[in-house]
């Protein structure tokens, strides 16, 4: 894993001074504390911050080919790099590294532009070609790495994150106040949007062109198609799985470095670990973290898991003192992002790093194997949505009205989902999965608005992005759309940006054997009803079956349990003051976003037990704070 960051002057030949290239690099130090490199020539720059995992001693990069014409910066990790060496040494290129980094450079001079097609892994890589004069920029087909850009006055300016691209202009940029809409509805700013206007993310599964004239062309180059579904009997696709599965996690094992695993006690987790003990000759290093309030802590089912498969376990207790680290965590995260398990993903990568410097996961498993329980409720609601669509949204809103709201430690009630359920029902199926994962809806935002934003927002709808992924998805029934819907949006989003930072942050890389290309074609080719089965859809059917034998029984029957922490009960009582002071200060009131009289309200409802608001504070005291960061800068 690395950090990367270049500038290409396409406009002019004015020559790009390495002064500037080596600041841009130094605010990805934490990405890659192992060493920096550069290569500079004429209009073109590219600089890297490494973290060495493969071919310690002569992997530097940037990586350049025979007559050194192409150049290569990558962050990221090609899992199939062995086989791609043997057949490009075939074919007569003179390898020069043992990196996997190496093979790019070679595919690119054979391949052009499609050489992505050939890459089993995780990447986002610039290609410098000189001849051509041209910079191709890639990302991995589900969006694991990140890379962000901007382009001005002649130049196109990149990075790994955002933080090089702002040391290059050396100016705050304007917030998007559109932006900061989406975020309240989604926990998150979707690609290729960010919280600056002009600077964007490249979506994942895609590739930037820009040549000399300053033309760039972005092109997708993979998608997953739900629609071509397999002829394969359903114990022949649970072999497969097993088969593809085994081995997307012994490549993923391949490394030069010491390497672990996270552990939730959850299936996807356990049966990662299963694989890599089976896989393994010595004790696997696990590690896990939880809270003081049991109903948010997974730790009892981590150290069953880990006992089974008797591994060398870390544990690690969150506490409400985070308050202090949390303008650090959100520095890195370069705009606002309200998943609050980010707290507990830093915390756990931070423990993991000090021990070891790869670490598996089992991301990937909810989305390719159906286990959210808001699948449930999509796939319940087709049968009795009908009479509610009869009567009307109204009249459904009037009966949802009628659910109590109730004070709750707990992180999931059946009020809320009852709440949720009878809401969503009056909706079509596009604008009810939206519903399933909003934080805020469009009449509680507009509640808190400002008149002010409210008219600098116009018409625009938060809700167009989520639905036209859905409308618009490669599948010819509801599930199958939902279930694109979230790998194409939550996912690479919300849940990979989230490793992404929390990992980086630490100098950690991790990687996901589930989000393996071939597993994830292959789950898309599964009927629907092996993954949600019986007349309780029960979540991820077919995985369970398949892995029965493997996991332990008390964790294959054990129900979902989300990586949240306690903030509804932290903001009632230990973090009361402190959610208070923030959000009403008078100036977080005078960026003019909200009305202070609405936030009084929701803050009213929240600790008096009428409403758990918890996870909608949180997205606002997040916001809050990363103006504090980045617009304020105060550290």
């Amino acid at each position: 894993m690395c950090g990367i960051c270049g500038v290409f002057n396409f406009k002019n030949n004015k020559p790009l001074d390495p002064a500037v290239l080596k600041r841009m690099c130094d605010t990805l130090k934490h990405r890659g504390p192992d060493e920096e490199g550069y290569y500079t020539s004429g209009q073109i720059g590219l600089g890297i911050r490494r973290l060495s995992i493969i071919d310690l001693s002569t992997g530097s990069q940037p990586i350049h080919n025979e007559d050194k014409s192409i150049w290569v910066i990558d962050n990221g990790e090609i899992y199939n790099f062995q086989d791609l060496r043997k057949e490009l040494e075939n074919r007569g290129h003179k390898f020069y590294t043992k990196t996997d980094t190496e093979t790019i450079v070679h595919l690119y001079e054979e391949y052009g532009e499609r050489c992505v097609d050939h890459l089993r892994g995780m990447y986002a890589f610039a290609v410098w070609d000189e001849k051509n004069k041209k910079l191709f920029i890639a990302r991995d087909r589900i969006g694991k790495k990140p890379l962000y850009y901007t382009v001005i006055n002649g130049s196109l300016i990149f990075g790994s994150e955002i933080k090089p691209i702002l040391e290059y202009l050396g100016y705050t940029p304007e917030i998007d106040l559109g932006s900061i809409n989406l975020y309240l509805t989604y926990q998150y700013i979707p690609s290729p949007k960010t919280i600056w206007k002009g600077i964007n993310r490249l979506l994942p599964a895609s590739t930037l062109t820009c040549n000399n004239t300053g033309n760039i062309e972005i092109k997708k180059y993979w998608n997953l198609d739900f629609t071509q579904k397999t002829n394969l009997s359903f114990e022949e696709a649970s072999e497969q799985i097993k088969q593809i599965l085994t081995e997307a996690t012994k490549i993923r094992m391949i490394s030069d470095v010491p390497l672990g695993a996270f552990l939730s006690g959850g299936h996807d987790s356990t049966i990662i670990v299963g694989l890599m003990s089976q896989l393994s000759s010595k004790p696997v290093k696990t590690f896990s973290i939880g809270f003081k309030e049991e109903t948010f802590s997974e730790l009892k089912y981590a150290s069953i898991v880990a006992k089974h498969f008797r591994t060398d376990h870390n544990e690690f207790i969150v506490e409400p003192k985070f308050i202090d680290i949390l303008p650090k965590i959100i520095w890195h995260y370069d705009q606002p992002f309200a998943d609050s398990s980010a707290l507990p993903s830093y915390y756990v990568s931070n423990i993991t790093r000090q021990h070891v410097t790869v670490a598996l996961n089992g991301d990937g498993g909810d989305e390719n194997f159906a286990g959210y329980l808001r699948y449930r409720a999509m796939k319940g609601s087709q049968y009795f949505s009908f009479p509610f669509q009869l009567i009307g949204k109204n009249a459904t809103n009037k009966l949802a009205s009628l659910i109590p709201h109730i004070e709750t430690t707990k992180p999931k009630t059946i009020f809320r989902y009852m709440y949720r359920l009878f809401s969503a029902l009056s909706e079509n199926p596009a604008r009810r999965n939206i519903l399933w994962h909003c934080y805020f809806n469009n009449e509680l935002k507009y509640f808190i608005y400002s008149n002010d934003m409210i008219k600098k927002l116009g018409d625009t709808d938060a809700y167009d992005y989520l639905s036209g992924i859905f409308e618009n998805a490669p599948a010819k029934n509801t599930m199958d759309r939902t279930y694109y819907t979230d790998i194409m949006a939550y996912l690479p989003e919300c849940l990979l940006v989230k490793m992404d930072i929390a990992s980086m942050a630490n100098s950690l890389e991790t990687r996901s054997p589930f989000l393996d290309q071939k597993l994830m074609e292959f789950t898309a080719s599964l009927p629907t009803n092996w993954k949600l089965k019986g007349l309780n859809f029960s979540t991820k059917h077919i995985l369970k079956h398949t892995f029965r034998d493997l996991i332990p029984k008390e964790i294959l029957h054990r129900g979902k349990m989300g990586f949240g922490i306690p903030i509804g009960k932290w903001f009632r009582y230990e973090l009361k003051d402190y959610i208070r002071e923030t959000l009403l200060s008078n100036k977080a009131i005078n960026r003019g976003y909200f009305k202070r009289e609405s936030l009084e309200q929701l803050l009213k409802e929240h600790t008096e037990g009428y409403r758990d608001h918890g996870y909608r504070l949180w997205a606002l005291l997040v916001l809050e704070l990363w103006h504090t960061v980045f617009v304020d800068k105060k550290p």
